[in-house]
């Protein structure tokens, strides 16, 4: 690097945003994740023996993925290289593999390999990781917004730890303000600015768990208020207000803020009163609280609360979700109040909640269950030989499309998950099933 790069490196490190420029430097700097930088836990651990293994990092934006990516970079001894999967190629991984190969041959030098955004990669470009991460030609560190489950390709998850982000605290948003606004060196603290108690409390509740989020908009506030007569600026919440585009209406620091009104929105749904819903819906409307946000909770209200009493519910909510998205407000509110309406006057049911928390009991406590041999795929070659598919009966060949046949794993034989309820359309749910069982055959 010459003498006009490492110039404009600096300008450009100077320039780049509060979010960037207060970014840690060393893993005991972070701020929040204790769940997984405990100084007991895994992680932490790794990063500071610097013997981490390849990772994936996934959460939500503004939870310090790429920050602890560049924590990692600043404390380990390996070469550190970082791509971007939505501009990044084929081509740009074989000159990271290359230049690994050298250095590892070299110099008997490990290369950990940052990918962000590792989602955007299809699965031609993620298979291509593969042999090297296998062989530890590169360690790979993949962050992602997506569940990696779903978003990354199996083998490249078998080979690493996931490790999921949380929203940060409202204590840790506080706390990263403050900072910023003390900081000399990389923050706002040379501004000689102060923020109202509770300008800061409703930047750090508004913000969401998003550092950046409320990083941006205390950046933007000491940027564009003026001085005041003490020649200090003042960050009053009005200012905090205009930053973030929100009003204050749903927040206020003795309690009755944002997450009590959506508690109490939830609840009033699930509790069949209408009136109440569409209350709580208007108050948060009028606050300016995030539509997406909103029908995102009334899904989830839908299926939880609802669930096959009217499956009906899940379908208006969905749809709601949707339309707002390309509606828009003020026409928006209209969809909601409809969809609210629906869920709140629906039969009620959390059955088929209660199944999936009771089967994923079993699974954590019963472990790896072994498949019925006959449920298992008879199609790959030598399957036959195993047992697997011997002995399956096909149910369409049955009256009303039903056979007695174990599907449980047999140590669950008897099992019962889901227990329909007598509201609304599960009672029809439960005479189906006692009529069908009452006449198959065995």
């Amino acid at each position: 690097m010459d003498i006009f790069q490492m110039m404009e490196q600096k300008n450009k490190e100077k320039e780049s945003p509060l979010a960037s420029r207060l970014r840690p430097k060393t893993i005991d700097e972070v701020v929040g994740q204790e769940h997984i930088l405990g100084k007991d836990k895994l992680l932490y651990r790794a990063i500071k023996a610097d013997k981490l293994s390849s990772v994936i990092f996934y959460g939500p934006p503004g939870t310090g993925k790429t920050t602890l990516a560049k924590v990692i970079a600043n404390t380990t001894k390996s070469e550190f290289c970082q791509i971007n999967a939505t501009v990044a190629g084929k081509k740009d991984m074989e000159e990271v593999v290359a230049a690994a190969k050298e250095v590892r041959g070299a110099y008997n030098k490990k290369t950990i390999l940052f990918i962000d955004e590792i989602h955007r990669f299809n699965k031609g470009q993620q298979d291509y990781l593969l042999p090297f991460v296998e062989d530890g030609t590169i360690t790979l560190i993949g962050a992602t917004t997506e569940n990696p489950y779903f978003e990354v390709n199996g083998a490249l998850i078998s080979r690493s730890q996931i490790f999921e982000l949380k929203p940060l605290s409202f204590e840790n948003i506080k706390t990263l303000i403050n900072k910023a606004l003390t900081d000399k060196v990389n923050g706002l603290g040379s501004f000689d600015a102060v923020i109202e108690s509770d300008a800061i409390e409703f930047l750090a509740d508004q913000a969401g768990g998003d550092a950046r989020r409320a990083l941006n908009a205390i950046e933007l506030g000491v940027m564009t208020t003026e001085r005041s007569e003490d020649k200090k600026i003042h960050i009053t919440l009005q200012v905090a207000e205009e930053c973030i585009q929100k009003r204050a209406v749903l927040f206020d620091k003795d309690g009755d803020n944002h997450y009590d009104t959506i508690s109490a929105f939830i609840k009033s749904m699930r509790g069949s009163d209408p009136d109440a819903a569409v209350y709580y819906l208007a108050k948060m409307l009028y606050a300016g609280e995030s539509v997406t946000f909103i029908a995102r909770r009334m899904m989830i209200c839908a299926s939880e609360d609802v669930g096959n009493a009217d499956p009906m519910a899940l379908v208006v909510a969905t749809s709601a979700a949707q339309a707002v998205e390309r509606v828009g407000m003020p026409e928006a509110q209209i969809i909601l109040s409809q969809a609210v309406t629906y869920i709140a006057t629906a039969p009620k049911s959390n059955a088929a909640c209660v199944a999936i928390e009771e089967a994923t009991g079993a699974v954590n406590e019963k472990g790896n269950l072994p498949i019925p041999p006959h449920l298992q795929d008879a199609h790959y070659k030598g399957s036959a030989k195993l047992g697997h598919g011997i002995g399956y009966k096909y149910s369409h060949d049955y009256k009303n499309h039903y056979c007695k046949q174990q599907y449980l794993p047999y140590e669950l034989t008897g099992t019962q998950f889901y227990r329909p309820s007598y509201n609304g359309y599960e009672q029809k749910i439960i005479d189906h099933m006692k009529r069908i069982k009452k006449e198959a055959e065995d």
